[in-house]
């Protein structure tokens, strides 16, 4: 049984696409077409099927498919346990984060990952939650790192640290209460407000709020929908309009005197962050010992 070609049946199962198993395996079309049809040929039974645009596992392709993950995965960890016993583990990381996560938690994270494994190179790429979810349900992740719950069985969640979101405001005599005060929820509704983007957990968070305290969307005056935390850190700070923010990603600015924050009567802004990964794709080696690293390391550095 050739390796090669269990790699390649894998991506197709998980991308349901030879052209995107291609893509992610550097490999042509017609060579994953090859590896696929030698594998059933191998395997004497069907393990893909092709209607159309529509790819899928045959029932021999889902019993062959759990075998396959862990032979594949059998193997990396014993290249991985043999490269840590000559003391030298090497990889590359791909580490998909929202984006509170990604600028105000990884970077210390992965700075000391990188001080114990150092000949491990990475990417961070930032994204909002649902296409987070959505690339590790596609195949395209093994992990992801985010700040809300999405309802699908294939996943599993492990709880990483508190998160606390705020209602931010210009340092203005209009703003005068002291920090962490609460404001009425009626001030949503008189002030230009600032929004992060669709699919983000502090928004769904927020709307999930106004929701709960009979508001919705459609009675605030928004003047923008932002992703960058900074932008909308800077766009507040001039007075541009108030926005909702992890506690976290402010608190140089509140130091600095630059915008202030505030409870909002009614609304619970308590959240969690968490890392999130597919229950029945087992992680592979590199990406287990950062969960493994990144665990304890919140648990003795954040969460005490």
């Amino acid at each position: 049984m050739d390796l090669r070609q269990l790699e390649t049946f894998i991506e197709v199962a998980n991308l349901k696409s030879f052209s995107k198993a291609a893509d992610k395996l550097y490999i042509t079309q017609p060579t994953v077409t090859n590896h696929i049809q030698n594998l059933e040929k191998e395997m004497k039974t069907s393990l893909i099927n092709r209607s159309g645009k529509n790819i899928s596992l045959t029932p021999s392709g889902t019993i062959l498919y759990e075998y396959a993950i862990n032979i594949i995965n059998s193997c990396k960890m014993a290249k991985f346990k043999l490269e840590s016993f000559k003391g030298k583990i090497q990889g590359h990381l791909d580490i998909f984060s929202s984006t509170i996560p990604s600028k105000y938690v990884l970077p210390n994270i992965v700075y000391n990952f990188l001080l114990t494994y150092p000949d491990v190179t990475f990417s961070l790429i930032s994204k909002d939650s649902k296409s987070i979810i959505k690339s590790i349900l596609e195949g395209q992740s093994d992990f992801g790192i985010i700040g809300t719950k999405h309802c699908a069985n294939q996943l599993e969640y492990i709880d990483l640290m508190e998160d606390n979101l705020f209602l931010i405001t210009p340092n203005i005599k209009r703003f005068s209460c002291h920090n962490y005060s609460t404001l009425e929820k009626n001030i949503l509704l008189k002030e230009k407000i600032i929004m992060r983007e669709k699919g983000s957990g502090v928004r769904e968070l927020v709307e999930r709020q106004m929701e709960l305290n009979f508001l919705n969307l459609k009675q605030l005056n928004i003047i923008g929908y932002v992703e960058d935390t900074e932008i909308i850190k800077k766009l507040v700070s001039l007075g541009a309009g108030i926005s909702f923010l992890s506690e976290i990603s402010v608190k140089d600015e509140i130091q600095q005197k630059k915008i202030k924050i505030f409870n909002i009567d009614g609304f619970n802004l308590n959240r969690k962050f968490y890392f999130v990964y597919h229950k029945t794709r087992h992680l592979s080696p590199l990406s287990e010992a950062f969960k493994n690293f990144t665990l304890n390391y919140i648990a003795s550095n954040i969460n005490n």
